[in-house]
């Protein structure tokens, strides 16, 4: 019996190791299978360029999708000789059936001397059922390659830059300086001409003369609301309505009465009796005789005369104007009937 029992118990223990083994087994079988789904390659996108050109080099790794991989960490410089100039973000690309992907990142390498460099192998770390394991790349071999140089031709000359198109922000300070410099010539011209004309350089334009008949009645006016026959100012209200007839005699029949006497200013009518009907020549004579009486004979005309005076200067003026410059303005004093108001000093 002891014998027995002895005996299942050998057979139980190496029943046991030969179960372990099994699993032992299966596990690497299955570690190796997941190893051998990971595949990492690195390629260039020419092996030949010129110095200071730049290639492209691409790191690449096929996995299962439940797998992490790191990628390795490239330097600024791979070699000796060869720089990396920038690196891209890592793309990612499925496979159809969503189990395997694969990994790809590029960078930007250059080389600045001549010759063949190698690059070495770069090593992807990763992580199956636990385990750490890394995963390498093939390695590459860049040719690097200077200008040729034909000895033959001997020295050549320098090739110019090439002509850019002119810009408007270039032209534009020219343009400028020749309009600046055609308008001081165009104004040193205009100078001599206008000083040759004793003509000033600059000149206001003169408004333009207003009527005769509106200059006279605007005097008249002011002569009105002044009131100075009222201050005892006859002599100078008498004055100034003659003064005014008198500049409008000048400026409408062209007769010079501020430099002649009343009786001349009445012959020169009398002489040329087209300019006036009897009745307004009548009523001229009459003004300027009773004005010469007050400023020369210290004659005293009634208060009523002074209205009169000043009645007949804004009826000679209104009814002796331009048939042109003759309107229905209610400052003519006309009244609705087309009758002269009569004129009411206070």
């Amino acid at each position: 019996m002891p014998y027995l029992k002895n005996g299942l118990l050998d057979k139980m223990k190496k029943l046991i190791q030969y179960i372990f083994i099994l699993l032992l087994f299966l596990a690497g079988i299955s570690q190796k299978t997941s190893a051998q789904r990971i595949k990492a390659t690195a390629s260039l996108d020419s092996t030949n360029i010129l110095i200071g050109d730049q290639v492209t080099m691409f790191l690449k790794i096929d996995k299962p999708v439940n797998v992490d991989v790191n990628f390795p960490q490239v330097k600024d410089t791979i070699s000796e000789k060869i720089e990396v100039m920038a690196g891209s973000v890592i793309d990612t690309i499925l496979s159809d059936n969503e189990t395997l992907e694969t990994l790809v990142q590029a960078y930007t390498i250059t080389c600045f001397d001549s010759g063949s460099y190698y690059i070495p192998n770069f090593w992807f770390t990763h992580e199956i059922d636990g385990l750490l394991d890394s995963t390498p790349t093939n390695s590459l071999r860049l040719n690097v390659y200077s200008m040729a140089i034909d000895t033959t031709m001997g020295p050549t000359d320098i090739k110019m830059p090439y002509d850019a198109p002119v810009t408007l922000k270039e032209v534009m300070p020219y343009v400028l300086g020749v309009i600046l410099i055609g308008a001081i010539l165009f104004f040193i011209l205009y100078s001599i001409k206008r000083k040759q004309q004793n003509k000033p350089i600059f000149s206001i334009p003169q408004k333009p003369k207003l009527p005769a008949h509106i200059i006279a009645l605007r005097e008249l006016d002011r002569i009105k609301a002044e009131k100075i026959w009222q201050k005892d100012k006859i002599k100078q209200f008498y004055s100034e309505v003659t003064g005014a007839i008198r500049v409008y005699i000048e400026d409408r029949f062209e007769i010079p009465a501020m430099e002649q006497t009343s009786d001349e200013t009445i012959t020169a009518f009398r002489y040329r009796r087209d300019l006036l009907s009897d009745k307004h020549f009548e009523n001229l004579k009459q003004m300027l005789t009773l004005a010469d009486m007050v400023k020369f004979a210290k004659f005293k005309p009634l208060p009523d005369e002074h209205n009169k005076a000043l009645f007949d200067a804004y009826f000679f003026v209104n009814d002796t104007k331009k048939e042109a410059e003759k309107t229905t303005d209610k400052t003519d004093k006309p009244d609705e009937d087309g009758d002269v108001k009569e004129v009411v000093l206070n």
